[in-house]
């Protein structure tokens, strides 16, 4: 009789078990089903990306043993210019680091920023007359003369 009620005890475990299991799963489903792009990036690039660096070192391992002196130069060049390229591209597909923003383009955004409010605040007029055009905006005064007939 021991062993009737064990087997009944093991098989109920074994369901119990089962059903936990399936939940789980379910959760995971459910939780990689709302992550962003990015999260689910940097999980494949946490699963494969370390294979492809580890790959490239071997080569270039190989490459060390069979090569020339000559030539392991030319290919362990390529292969940390190869090295670093991916491992920038893993790290910005991550997020990992921020792009940093060209100079030339935060410069150009305050002067916009800055002509922005100085055109707001100086208003500006402008007199048509015979034979000359005056602008006036704040304190600078364009005045233009007909040159030709027109």
């Amino acid at each position: 009789m021991d062993t009737t009620a064990s087997k009944e005890k093991k098989a109920r475990s074994k369901r119990a078990i089962s059903f936990y299991r399936q939940r789980l799963n379910a959760e995971i489903r459910k939780i990689e089903a709302t992550s962003s792009a990015k999260e689910t990036a940097g999980k494949a690039i946490g699963k494969y990306g370390l294979w492809f660096i580890t790959i490239i070192v071997i080569i270039g391992v190989i490459a060390s043993i069979y090569l020339d002196h000559d030539k392991i130069a030319a290919v362990m060049g390529l292969l940390g210019s190869s090295l670093t390229a991916l491992i920038s591209l893993l790290a910005s597909i991550a997020g990992a680091s921020e792009k940093e923003e060209r100079p030339e383009f935060t410069v150009i955004r305050e002067l916009i920023d800055k002509l922005d409010v100085e055109q707001r605040d100086v208003p500006m007029s402008v007199d048509v007359e015979e034979g000359h055009v005056v602008v006036r905006r704040g304190d600078d005064v364009v005045t233009t003369k007909q040159t030709g007939k027109q």
